[in-house]
């Protein structure tokens, strides 16, 4: 047995941000399943970010996140949206805030290798936003995240509390910023952002990614 629980939710992007890590946290692997497409802001960006009204014909949420970071696009299936949490003492655990990212980055290497994806490399520096990284969360590099050549094919935000972390992390399926683009006031260039992220492509299913996320926890 690898020791991590594996728990599937569904709901809005809102709900689903807005999930607690519970006071008894156990180290827990969350498969969160968006059931419209939203924006989601990260906790330090303004709402005028957003063409709300834009976003409101267009049938797209805008939710906030209580971790860092630029925009992401979540949509049904895509992107792969799952959570790691570490409870307070466990091995993964670090009081270190920047170097907490680093093992649940190391892990998803190893989870994307065992699936034919190999050669990817780990941001372990500082906070690198670009020019564009604090508009769009995949135009930015952080510590732990995963990167195949200059492409982010793994992101992660972190929010703690008392009783853990919670690792929020978003794997694309296919790297697409037109949408994200498209509602964001200052309509950044979808063909800058071409080459800020990678898709893993759809023959590796969820369940074939949380399974080989859980062995490399494990």
């Amino acid at each position: 047995m690898s020791g991590w629980a594996v728990e599937h939710h569904r709901g809005s992007a809102a709900e689903l941000h807005a999930l607690e890590v519970p006071a008894d946290a156990t180290p827990s692997v969350w498969v969160l399943e968006a059931t419209g497409p939203a924006v989601v802001l990260g906790s330090t960006q303004r709402d005028d970010v957003v063409d709300a009204d834009a976003a409101r014909a267009a049938g797209v949420e805008v939710a906030r996140r209580r971790s860092g970071g630029g925009a992401v696009w979540v949509g049904p299936g895509d992107p792969h949206w799952v959570d790691v949490i570490v409870p307070r003492g466990h091995e993964l655990w670090t009081d270190d805030v920047g170097r907490a990212f680093l093992p649940v980055g190391r892990a998803w290497q190893d989870a994307l290798a065992s699936l034919g994806i190999e050669g990817t490399h780990l941001h372990e520096d500082r906070l690198a936003c670009g020019p564009l990284g604090g508009t769009v969360c995949f135009a930015g590099r952080g510590p732990g995240e995963v990167l195949l050549g200059e492409a982010k094919v793994v992101g992660i935000s972190q929010r703690r509390t008392r009783a853990g972390a919670r690792f929020q992390c978003a794997v694309p399926v296919r790297w697409d910023p037109a949408p994200l683009a498209a509602l964001l006031r200052d309509r950044p260039d979808p063909e800058a952002l071409a080459g800020v992220g990678a898709g893993i492509g759809e023959s590796i299913s969820v369940d074939q990614l949380v399974d080989a996320l859980v062995t490399a926890l494990g």
